[in-house]
């Protein structure tokens, strides 16, 4: 197996190999292991390197350093097209009966809905933007943190849909939730 040469990066070079790779129909994102033929484990390992990197850092830029999210605590853990988990301490976010107020919830299932759709959008060269939202509220989480997970319901050239499931740390069910984003042209020069 040959060594790979060390090589100088941006994130601009890096996200466009993930596009490169995402344009050959590789799914790409933090959390995911692409199957690329011919790699030996060191060059498969720099391209996982550089992925995880670039995704994390067009998360940044695309909403995870978003005030909002921050504010309430939002942590993401995985990111990619087909499954975005994040969690959220239910400490600081409560009503006043000391429970998860619903609307936090509804924060934590936008963000990854949210974060899920601009992922699907880049690869179309589109924007994501919000059309829709609804949660359902299960029981009541108290303390601890919960934890949101997002799976596509559809994923097209227009719109992308998730369904959001938010469990309390024994894994018990608090909140469902679907978010539905248009996708838009991106603005020139964005």
């Amino acid at each position: 197996a040959r060594a790979m040469e060390p090589r100088a990066s941006t994130p601009a070079k890096r996200l466009e190999a993930i596009s490169r790779l995402a344009d050959a129909g590789c799914p790409v994102g933090v959390g995911f292991a692409p199957v690329i033929p011919g790699l030996n484990d060191h060059e498969l390992e720099a391209i996982l390197e550089a992925a995880a990197k670039a995704a994390s850092e067009a998360l940044a830029e695309a909403g995870a350093s978003d005030p909002l999210a921050e504010r309430m605590g939002i942590e993401i853990l995985e990111a990619t097209t087909d499954r975005i988990v994040a969690r959220m301490p239910v400490e600081g976010n409560t009503q006043p009966y000391g429970i998860l107020h619903g609307g936090a919830s509804v924060v934590l299932a936008e963000t990854v809905g949210s974060i899920g759709s601009a992922l699907h959008a880049h690869t179309l060269g589109k924007i994501a933007v919000g059309l829709d939202i609804n949660a359902t509220h299960h029981r009541a989480a108290r303390e601890g943190w919960v934890t949101g997970t997002a799976v596509p319901v559809t994923l097209g050239g227009s719109v992308a849909c998730y369904e959001v499931t938010i469990v309390d740390d024994s894994g018990r069910r608090t909140c469902t939730s679907r978010i539905t984003c248009i996708l838009r042209p991106a603005a020139p020069g964005a």
